[in-house]
């Protein structure tokens, strides 16, 4: 089993893609898990964002986010609070 950590660091939240796959002594895929975490800078607590079993999910994300920036998680501002407070302050 193999785990992947990438950390995007921004000004007022870090991105954390967290990606775990394993496979079979041939190489091929048996099973793959991602995990996308948003935390506020400073702040201990980190918030989930998305899962995905879909191999390549987290790259595509990863580079939207690296593209994009915070703006990368529009369409789930309704749910986070983490997000709510950066879009008062004016930055999304």
């Amino acid at each position: 089993m193999r785990q992947t950590i990438t950390k995007i660091r921004g000004l007022i939240v870090n991105i954390e893609v967290i990606e775990v796959e394993h496979r079979d002594p041939h190489g091929l895929l048996i099973w793959y898990h991602a995990a996308i975490y948003i935390q506020r800078r400073g702040s201990e607590e980190r918030q989930l964002v998305r899962r995905s079993r879909l191999p390549g999910a987290a790259a595509e994300l990863r580079r939207q986010i690296q593209r994009d920036g915070i703006r990368a998680f529009r369409e789930w501002l309704p749910k986070l609070s983490v997000i709510k407070t950066i879009a008062s302050l004016g930055v999304v």
